[in-house]
């Protein structure tokens, strides 16, 4: 596997090389390098092992999400065995109830979004193989090995971002922006960046309920996409963090999930009760604890 990863990466280069040419709005560099771990990583079924067992401790709480329990004794780096969690594929449950696909998206939301605000933790891969829906309705969250720790000063300003977009603070936008370690950071692609953050943040600005696909959808997420690389070139390009590649992964993975499921939630105020309670210094105390605890090492 380590040789077949060899090869892949050698053909993103060259992928990469070409695109660049054409494409100068995005500096892929440090996505390149990001790309590289997280495969690598993938490799690791032991960190793997790891990552599940941290899940279950992070969301030991959520009575309708369930992780499996890895058993050390079969797992090495090249074995991962876990206990088994009865479910079935989302696609055999968008015909149900209206209530029932609501709750489900609320549940993922806390899935993914509990780790993230009280430790520093997403897990990158929102793939439709990668949960499974149980009989009541709850959630079987199966594969951990794409996860990301954050350090907690930039789960701080992904706060800081939405408050800014909620309240036109361009000032608290530019800050946030730095703080996610984008650089050469002019007018020009700031506006541009906005016209993202504007995008990803609009269905948690209203406090109503709404299905995701009143607000966004194909065409007007291409449209936005077309609309913020066409800026960006037009900046002389910005070269894109690491920690922003599977932040904006998990994001636009989730809302193509919410899509699907057209359940009606009250997106602000689900977000609002998640990070009710942020305070940093507690993040960078639970985080150290928790990872410490599973034997994962603090973000840098």
């Amino acid at each position: 596997m380590d040789t077949a990863v060899d090869a892949d990466l050698r053909g993103l280069d060259i992928a990469l090389r070409v695109l660049q040419q054409y494409q100068r709005a995005l500096i892929m560099g440090s996505v390149r390098a990001e790309l590289e771990a997280r495969l690598r990583e993938e490799l690791d079924y032991a960190l793997e092992a790891r990552h599940m067992a941290l899940y279950r401790d992070m969301l030991r709480h959520e009575a309708r999400i369930s992780v499996p329990e890895p058993v050390p004794e079969l797992c090495t780096r090249r074995l991962l065995t876990m206990t088994w969690l009865d479910g079935e594929p989302i696609q055999r449950v968008l015909d149900r109830a209206d209530a029932e696909r609501t709750e489900l998206a609320i549940t993922m939301f806390r899935a993914w979004y509990v780790p993230f605000f009280e430790y520093g933790v997403l897990h990158g891969d929102p793939h439709l193989g990668n949960y499974t829906v149980r009989a009541d309705g709850g959630l079987n969250l199966l594969d951990y090995g794409c996860i990301r720790t954050f350090p907690p000063a930039l789960v701080a300003a992904v706060i800081d971002l939405y408050d800014a977009v909620r309240t036109g603070d361009e000032a608290l936008a530019e800050q946030a922006y730095r703080t996610w370690r984008f650089k050469n950071l002019s007018r020009e692609v700031i506006d541009a960046l906005n016209v993202w953050a504007q995008f990803i943040f609009e269905p948690l600005l209203e406090d109503k309920r709404q299905t995701l696909g009143e607000l966004t959808g194909d065409i007007h997420g291409r449209e936005t996409a077309e609309r913020v690389i066409a800026e960006l070139h037009r900046a002389g390009g910005v070269d894109v963090p690491r920690e922003f590649v599977i932040m904006d992964r998990a994001a636009i993975g989730l809302g193509a999930v919410f899509l699907h499921l057209q359940a009606e939630v009250n997106w602000h105020r689900l977000v609002s009760e998640v990070i009710a309670t942020f305070d940093l210094a507690a993040l960078e105390r639970r985080q150290a604890e928790m990872l410490g605890r599973h034997g994962i090492p603090l973000p840098t």
